[in-house]
């Protein structure tokens, strides 16, 4: 009974932590917002212990920013963050794809296309209706992604590649309902990135991920 007990608040702590994470990406909690305990049990339910736990994750993340005796709030998300969290995510994949692209197998490949696929057909879903297919857009983009690096062998190099994309999915979203993001650009773009690795050829994946992560955040 007591290993259950922890599993099961283990799992309270990670859900409060999801959803939080979900309502800061869409904006629903701004940045820069205090996060009060006590008002988040009231949307989300779950105990104070739970909520602390959850919120120390997602500072861990780098989504929530934690104050000694002034408490947590939504972490900022200014031009000069979004620059910083592009350049640096784009180095970090390059370096993870770059490994992958030298250690992969057939399976990998066919992880990667299989990912390539699931995306590709819900950018085609996005462009009629943006804001039902948000979310599915944006698991599918990011398991892509993590698909390409995932053969790169180092699990420190995986974890922080996917802090940063977790940190920089509220800014992908936005320019999404902004409806300053073109879903057929990325579709266009993410194929030629996947011929590119399957072809392992560096140069043509280098310019398509450039293409990818810096587009998230110019017009």
């Amino acid at each position: 009974m007591f290993f259950r007990s922890n599993d099961e608040s283990s799992t309270v702590v990670r859900l409060l932590a999801e959803q939080v994470r979900r309502d800061i990406s869409f904006g629903v909690l701004a940045p820069d917002s205090k996060l009060k305990i006590d008002e988040l049990r009231q949307r989300y339910g779950g105990s104070a212990n739970s909520f602390r736990e959850a919120l120390t994750q997602l500072a861990n993340d780098g989504l929530v920013e934690a104050t000694p005796q002034k408490g947590f709030r939504v972490a900022s998300a200014t031009t000069a963050d979004l620059q910083d969290i592009t350049r640096v995510l784009f180095e970090v994949e390059s370096v993870a794809i770059r490994w992958s692209m030298a250690a992969g197998d057939v399976r990998w490949e066919g992880e990667v296309i299989a990912a390539q696929h699931r995306l590709s057909r819900v950018e085609n879903l996005v462009a009629h209706d943006a804001a039902e297919h948000a979310v599915e857009w944006e698991e599918a983009g990011r398991a892509l992604h993590a698909t390409l690096a995932s053969a790169c062998g180092s699990p420190r190099l995986l974890e922080i590649m996917q802090k940063l994309y977790q940190q920089s999915a509220r800014f992908r979203l936005s320019r999404l309902h902004g409806q300053a993001f073109d879903p057929r650009v990325s579709q266009t773009a993410h194929a030629r990135l996947v011929n590119a690795v399957l072809a392992r050829d560096a140069s043509a994946t280098h310019e398509a991920l450039r293409e990818i992560i810096f587009g998230w955040k110019t017009n």
